[in-house]
């Protein structure tokens, strides 16, 4: 057959077409009587929505058929039977506002079979789904060889063989090998389908890149810029001359169009400088008094320089304890706080500090991102949660006085890049700060990871600043990229856990 192949081509069907397809369906569909469409049903089919109806030719010749209609899913019941979804055959039910493709039919004739050309009919009709920002593909598949088991098992246990290889079926098993996901079986779906007891199974494809029609003049942005500040230890005077600095830099990110901007972890450390007389527990809380004054500069950088900024970390004091806790300054003018969940065994031993309790994912007009703070990263099972409730974008402030403190930090980070299927930013502070106790040394290379897969790195690395180096980096990440990866990569690691085994939960704090 390959060898007498001299054109295959992706074609709209006409009405010109309809003999060829009436004969094409009568030979298929053996089973049962007067399975073809009528020339005026197909008229109607191309009528009301052309772009739906497709077939595929070779030589010149028809060889397989798509047929589709666009359905408002809701008005259906999710017992529905091939009748209903069609308006009993009239495709009175095709709405050009609908929010879902439904398949009305889709073969491929006997001798064509064996090139794979079904697979092009179904990636028309996902691209098709894209183009026109529908939810999904919807039908219900037949179970053509279930009347050979029909006596032994129930239709529910027939589709579990199926999905397991012990049976084959030339509908299911190519349906579930294009990326269709089972939801239910329809009892008398398709009068006269002896062959499948009139069972069928309901098939769903989900569009990863449906976006909700928003009311809203803003939209959300696919491809995001992150602009990390690898800041420099230094002493300053005062709390303007620090600004002063943070303000270049965020000057510098917003420049090039980044949407957000991330500080390090007790980036402001330097003010401690005149409080080195203190004990460190007693400089550190001196500090925590600047916090309140440097959130509120930081939320009119954001909105002044039109983006998102993450602060790093400050010490903060609620109700007499200590907090190592960060703001997100978005660009609307609105700010949220973030804390630092597990503090070092030194920030305990000599600040006296406290581990926070709220854990939870940010909203913004970039995607969903979250914040772990240094120590944090290093605690799995935090991201997994980020992970569960939608996360696309992690970002990890980080302070480390040596290489093998950033290492821990680095090699944890990029673990949950690969493991969360999401972008992981980490920032840090490089230099000394010679008369602030414990803040001595700083070791820092500011880095952009990725999951490892064909769409993104080999190495997971996107982008890398300079080691001890005070800088800037920038670097783009696509946020499509994560949806494709989740639903077509080499590996799943969201979808392939075993959550019949484990789990990952928050426990509610009263």
């Amino acid at each position: 057959m390959i060898k007498t192949i001299e054109n295959i081509e992706l074609q709209y069907l006409t009405i010109d077409d309809y003999q060829e397809l009436k004969q094409a369906m009568i030979e298929i569909y053996t089973s049962m009587e007067n399975t073809y469409w009528e020339e005026s049903q197909i008229q109607s089919l191309i009528t009301k929505f052309p772009e739906g109806q497709i077939v595929i030719k070779i030589n010149g010749q028809l060889a397989g058929c798509a047929l589709s209609i666009m359905v408002d899913y809701d008005k259906f019941d999710e017992t529905h039977t091939y009748e209903d979804i069609t308006g009993n055959f009239t495709f009175s039910t095709h709405d050009a506002e609908g929010d879902v493709l439904y398949g009305i039919d889709v073969f491929i004739k006997k001798e064509f079979r064996g090139l794979r050309l079904g697979r092009r009919l179904y990636d028309y009709r996902k691209e098709i789904c894209e183009t026109l920002n529908l939810k999904g593909i919807v039908f219900g598949g037949r179970m053509p060889n279930y009347h050979k088991f029909a006596a032994e098992i129930s239709p529910k246990e027939y589709l579990e063989r199926v999905k397991r290889k012990e049976i084959y079926d030339p509908v299911l098993n190519f349906q579930i090998s294009n990326d269709f996901h089972p939801s239910k079986i329809l009892k008398g779906y398709l009068e006269g389908d002896a062959n499948s007891g009139e069972f069928a199974v309901l098939l769903e494809w989900d569009n990863i890149y449906y976006q909700k029609k928003s009311k809203k003049a803003a939209t959300k942005k696919t491809v995001v810029r992150l602009g990390l500040i690898q800041w420099q230890m230094r002493l300053y005077k005062d709390l303007d001359e620090l600004m002063e600095q943070a303000e270049f830099f965020v000057d510098s990110v917003s420049a090039y169009r980044s949407d957000f901007a991330l500080f390090p972890e007790f980036f402001n450390a330097p003010l401690m400088a005149e409080f080195n007389h203190l004990p460190e527990s007693q400089a550190i809380r001196e500090l925590a008094k600047f916090t309140p004054e440097v959130v509120d500069r930081f939320s009119k950088l954001a909105i002044s320089y039109n983006i998102n900024i993450i602060t790093g970390s400050m010490p903060e004091i609620k109700g007499d304890l200590l907090y190592n806790v960060g703001y997100i300054c978005k660009r609307d003018g609105t700010k949220e706080r973030y804390e630092k969940l597990h503090v070092t065994p030194d920030e305990a031993k000599i600040w006296g500090m406290q581990g926070g309790n709220e854990l939870k994912t940010f909203d913004t007009d970039c995607g969903k991102i979250g914040v772990l703070i240094c120590y944090d990263s290093e605690f799995p099972e935090l991201s997994r949660l980020l992970a569960d409730e939608g996360m696309d974008i992690l970002f990890i402030p980080f302070l480390t006085d040596t290489q093998n403190g950033y290492s821990r930090v680095r090699h944890c980070a990029q673990a949950r890049a690969i493991e969360n299927e999401c972008y992981v930013a980490i920032a840090g502070s490089v230099g000394n700060l010679p008369k602030v106790n414990n803040m001595d040394i700083q070791y820092a290379q500011s880095m952009v990871f990725t999951p490892c897969d064909f769409s993104f790195p080999a190495n997971g690395i996107k982008a890398e600043a300079t080691t001890n180096t005070e800088m800037i980096l920038i670097a783009d990440v696509d946020l499509d990229l994560l949806k494709d990866l989740n639903q077509f990569g080499s590996v799943r690691n969201l979808k392939d856990r075993r959550t019949d085994i484990f789990e990952v939960r928050k426990v509610s704090k009263k």
